[in-house]
């Protein structure tokens, strides 16, 4: 599929068929793709928890939507239907320490020198990968959020350790006919309306 092809059909699928499970191999490839995510200093720091028998997936419902009225809400019963959930982490330490290291210098592991949360934009990044891999190989997948108050449940129930946090969650499988999310009745901006040319402010 052409690239552009696969960006533009690229959306958040909320229900999946039963009947269609995803290879190993097509598992694989997506976790091949995440991993040639950009990273600075090349630290690499994430880490995928990989979900794909029904035991493991009931656990992590179980553990990430404890109330079972909000396992009965339409949109978590469609993404609880996906054959393969994918948790990426982030592992802010392992940054702290390659910028440490002596090509790079942060020898004080000082916080306050990132502009921004590199470990979390770059794991975003290789989810990134993986839900444009799985609309190229013909596959539907939605990143969504781990509720704060349930992500200590989510690592006791899988021994997660405490320096990988997790950014969210992946649901991969076949699309089944689902509801578009109402957000977007708010419609996609134009290129027009978020690029500035040499100055914000001077229309692209």
């Amino acid at each position: 599929m052409d690239f552009a092809d696969v960006v533009r059909r690229r959306r958040m699928v909320r229900n999946y068929d039963l009947d269609w499970p995803v290879s190993p191999e097509l598992v694989d490839r997506l976790l091949e793709l995440a991993v040639q995510a950009p990273s600075a200093g090349f630290s690499q720091g994430w880490g995928f928890l990989v979900l794909t028998s029904a035991e493991d997936r009931a656990r992590f419902w179980a553990a990430t939507t404890p109330e079972a009225a909000d396992r009965e809400s339409p949109w978590i019963m469609g993404l609880m239907r996906a054959p393969v959930i994918v948790v990426p982490h982030a592992n802010k330490q392992a940054y702290l320490d390659r910028y440490a290291e002596v090509d790079k210098g942060w020898t004080d592991r000082d916080e306050s020198r990132w502009s921004a949360p590199y470990w979390d934009i770059d794991t975003g990044f290789a989810s990134l990968l993986m839900l444009l891999g799985a609309v190229d190989a013909g596959l539907a997948a939605c990143f969504f959020g781990i509720p704060p108050e349930c992500v200590a449940t989510y690592r006791a129930a899988f021994d997660v350790p405490a320096a990988f946090t997790p950014i969210g969650a992946i649901s991969i499988g076949y699309r089944a006919p689902d509801r578009p999310s109402p957000s977007l009745k708010r419609g996609r901006r134009q290129v027009s309306e978020v690029a500035h040319r040499g100055r914000w402010g001077v229309p692209y």
